[in-house]
């Protein structure tokens, strides 16, 4: 089993490419174990004309394997020069959905955020959003139950994060 997070931090949809995060996904090697591991940020380039892909859409797919979680207390966004926080209205932290891919290549363990549309709250800020899921939602989407949809409106808080600098990548 895995440790309880106490602690999960925030999670800046403008960290660079190759930052490093925990993730919560069935351990490969026994499928009836959770574990939280260290992924690194994007896709490996080699095998997508050389871009590194951070986040995949949720419409058409069903993501069959490679599940995992990525836990966060808020998730931040850029609107042209304004940097704003999201946050769940009950102070809760959440996860946010994601498929992993294995090392290869020389490449790391690495991991996407799978995105869905904006809910009313954020959709007035840019128009996709990670899929959100709750607490009490984390076996169901690791067991494979589709949870990939646009939460309800009056769920979020955003606030403007004040100028000054910014979060540095974050590094477990």
């Amino acid at each position: 089993m895995f440790h309880r997070m106490d602690s999960p931090t925030p999670f800046d949809s403008d960290a660079p490419v190759g930052s490093k995060r925990a993730i919560i996904r069935y351990n490969p090697d026994n499928s009836a174990e959770l574990e939280m591991v260290e992924a690194t940020w994007g896709s490996n380039p080699r095998f997508s004309d050389g871009t590194s892909y951070r986040f995949v859409r949720s419409e058409g797919k069903t993501f069959p394997s490679h599940r995992c979680l990525m836990p966060a207390t808020e998730f931040h966004m850029t609107v042209k020069d304004r940097r704003y926080r999201v946050r769940l209205d009950d102070g809760n932290f959440f996860y946010l959905a994601g498929v992993w891919e294995p090392p290869m290549a020389g490449y790391p363990l690495a991991f996407r955020i799978i995105t869905v549309a904006a809910n009313a709250e954020v959709s007035r800020y840019q128009d996709r959003h990670g899929a959100i899921i709750l607490r009490r939602q984390v076996m169901q989407w690791l067991s494979k139950t589709d949870l990939l949809e646009t939460p309800p409106a009056r769920i979020f808080v955003v606030d403007e994060i004040p100028n000054g600098p910014r979060q540095p990548a974050l590094v477990l």
